[in-house]
């Protein structure tokens, strides 16, 4: 069985996705399977209809109802253009007449790129009770960087209940910034959290009287949520590295619409279920303070360091991440949310949590 991805123009053909705008089918396009099978075999034998929108795209394909009755499909008709697992009544089974080729979808992520993909058409926003004005009429769908599949089916958006999708199109702000100007100031007010759409940004941080480069953010990357989400003040600058346009929110909006769905509170009793079931402690403390007094089997990474590693964090386990207060957990458990980890805030730090 060989498996790829499948071309935008085969996509284009199928219902609902050519009802998607090209820049989200594109996205949409890098989620799906191409698989080829071979004649006379049970294409859904291993491999079922279930949670997937599986479609029939070349070849003929037999398939069976639960009445006896059986019809052939043949992939790039009119009758093909719907998913298999939509056909009524359900299947009981199917054999493939020729070699045929089916793509597979996650319906969860084609729900999901549904939904944002309508609610962000300039005539959805058109249609609200603001009155329209430059902003309103922005096809959010071309901002690549902040529609990638990724961010909205993993990422910071993936947890965005569907009635705050709107609201977040209409007080994101939209702003051009030029090559070197500073977007965030070490040492200032939270008072915006921003979304890269285009151009590149450089994070630094003065250390011994100098500038220290920490990370380079990109296009549909986010900065300025920890200052936010811990009521702190910013702990690094950011610059513009090129030319480029941002996403601005507001902090009320932030805490509103972003923070408190990602943030996932739970009491010490409910952690200690999670830990007993295979859950992992997550100190984002200083090593000195982890040394001193940390939980059992709690793995340290303080919060300066979180972003640096994402990458070698399991992101098949779950994280119940906790500092002193709660203050900097908070921080990192948004951190860790928006980028599709499971993490869990211990409410109140240890400090409220002592025996």
């Amino acid at each position: 069985m060989n498996m790829n991805s499948p071309s935008t123009e085969v996509l284009r053909r199928l219902e609902p996705l050519n009802a998607l705008s090209p820049d989200s089918l594109r996205e949409i396009s890098r989620m799906c399977y191409l698989e080829k099978i071979s004649r006379n075999l049970d294409p859904f034998r291993l491999k079922g209809l279930q949670g997937q929108a599986v479609y029939l795209v070349k070849g003929e394909l037999k398939l069976d109802y639960p009445d006896s009755s059986s019809e052939i499909l043949v992939g790039g008709t009119e009758a093909a253009v719907r998913p298999l697992d939509q056909r009524k009544p359900a299947l009981t089974g199917a054999k493939a007449i020729t070699d045929i080729e089916l793509i597979r979808l996650d319906e969860e992520v084609l729900d999901i790129m549904l939904t944002w993909d309508q609610l962000a058409a300039p005539q959805a926003a058109a249609q609200s009770k603001k009155a329209p004005d430059a902003m309103d009429q922005t096809d959010w769908r071309t901002l690549s960087g902040m529609f990638a599949a990724e961010n909205l089916t993993h990422g910071i958006f993936s947890s965005l209940p569907p009635a705050n999708i709107e609201a977040l199109f209409m007080r994101f702000e939209r702003i051009k910034a030029m090559r070197g100007e500073v977007i965030i100031r070490e040492g200032g007010d939270g008072d915006y959290y921003f979304v890269i759409e285009s151009g590149r940004c450089t994070v630094s941080r003065q250390i011994g009287g100098s500038a220290v480069e920490l990370a380079e953010l990109k296009g549909g990357d986010a900065f300025g949520e920890e200052a936010l989400v811990a009521n702190a003040r910013r702990n690094a600058n950011v610059a513009m590295k090129t030319d480029g346009v941002l996403l601005r929110l507001a902090k009320a909006d932030f805490v509103e619409l972003l923070k408190e769905p990602l943030m996932h509170r739970i009491s010490r009793q409910e952690a200690e279920a999670k830990v007993a079931g295979g859950a992992v402690w997550l100190d984002v403390r200083f090593p000195a303070e982890y040394n001193s007094e940390k939980l059992p089997g709690a793995i340290n990474i303080p919060l300066n360091e979180i972003r640096n590693l994402f990458g070698s964090i399991d992101q098949r386990k779950e994280y119940i991440v906790y500092c002193q207060s709660g203050r900097r957990s908070s921080a990192a458990a948004f951190l860790l949310s928006q980028r599709g980890y499971k993490a869990y805030l211990l409410e109140g730090g240890l400090r409220s949590n002592a025996a």
